[in-house]
């Protein structure tokens, strides 16, 4: 119990600092980018080196500022490193928001994480998927707020 209240303190705590970062970051408009994962209907599809990976995010729909799991599933053989997701918005550099996945079933790893508001409004953020010494893939999508 102890465990779990001090994940959900370390949470709230890194999203201010990541709100606090991302105020004067994310102000500034980038080029358009095109959203490609409607991961508010469901998981997305993507191939790193051959291996189809989906990723989900829980709950629906996706929510800035709220607890999320992300859940990454392979198909084919599972990786021989457990893969993490990065968080951030396309052309924007918002600091370190890493997903650290764990393993949760054959071919499935999960893993909580936040996506913080942009101050500027935009709503459209990447999760970049990468396994250790395979390769990485980015998913761009769009958040409510």
């Amino acid at each position: 119990m102890k465990s779990k209240v001090q994940t959900r303190l370390f949470i709230a705590l890194l999203s201010l600092i990541m709100f606090a970062i991302s105020a004067t970051i994310c102000s500034s408009q980038g080029k358009t980018v095109r959203v490609q994962c409607k991961v508010n209907t469901g998981p997305c599809w993507a191939h790193i080196s051959g291996t189809k990976v989906s990723l989900d995010i829980e709950p629906k729909p996706v929510k800035a500022m709220h607890d999320l799991t992300f859940t990454v599933t392979f198909a084919g053989e599972n990786p021989v490193a457990a893969p993490y997701i990065d968080l951030g918005m396309p052309g924007m550099n918002m600091g370190r928001n890493r997903v650290i996945l764990k393993p949760a079933g054959e071919l499935v790893y999960r893993g909580e994480g936040v996506i913080v508001r942009c101050p500027s409004g935009r709503r459209t953020w990447k999760a970049k998927v990468t396994v250790p010494d395979v390769g990485s893939v980015e998913f761009v999508f769009d958040v409510i707020y």
